[in-house]
């Protein structure tokens, strides 16, 4: 798609702080993906570790399956076999917590396609190990939700630091003043994500 035709870019091109850091740019795209609680695993499997180690815990789980496992598959896979892939015991349990939520309660697009953001959030959350950033990352790479705002999240909070010489040091008021400056960014503010990740990452196009 045409840089300039793109219509998140032309929204969040109207915030001229934010333009700089569009300039030249291309533009992402967010995909829906199935099977969102295999997903919400993966998420569980690389909380805290780099990129690199993430991937490598997550082909060794997929591994331990002749294709993608089912929520019963997961749930009837014994801690010492997801402790023997390089998972922690907290790990192994909160793997365990999604698959049994999954069986129990459900985690079907369809229903979930029905809850606006903060509702998926509520519903999700009620899964022990699994926070408010972790069901924020769901809904943008795997819901594929356009209008999804990480405040909480470091890479976020540094770059708009850096962008709009926000104060750091009163952790309230960089809080209130990355809420303010994004809420005009919607309904694209998962777009502004990923841009403020490259931005800060100074990362070429399409890497």
């Amino acid at each position: 798609m045409d840089f300039q035709q793109t219509p998140y870019i032309l929204h969040l091109a109207r915030d001229k702080k934010f333009a700089k850091i569009l300039a030249g740019k291309e533009s992402f795209t967010l995909s829906k993906r199935r099977d969102i609680y295999l997903y919400l695993c993966f998420s569980i499997l690389g909380q805290q570790l780099s990129t690199k180690v993430a991937d490598v815990i997550r082909k060794r789980f997929l591994n331990l399956y002749p294709a993608n496992p089912s929520p019963n598959q997961i749930l009837t896979t014994t801690h010492e076999t997801l402790r023997s892939i390089g998972l922690s015991g907290a790990k192994a349990n909160y793997v365990h917590n999604v698959a049994r939520f999954a069986i129990e309660f459900g985690m079907d697009q369809k229903v979930l396609a029905k809850m606006n953001n903060e509702e998926v959030i509520e519903y999700l959350t009620k899964i022990k190990g699994v926070g408010r950033w972790t069901v924020e990352m769901l809904l943008m790479f795997t819901l594929g939700r356009e209008d999804v705002f990480a405040v909480d999240d470091l890479g976020i909070q540094q770059a708009m630091i850096a962008v709009y010489k926000l104060d750091k040091a009163d952790k309230k008021k960089l809080r209130a003043d990355m809420l303010r400056i994004s809420a005009k960014w919607s309904p694209y503010r998962s777009f502004a994500c990923l841009h403020l990740w490259r931005h800060k990452d100074k990362k070429p196009d399409n890497e």
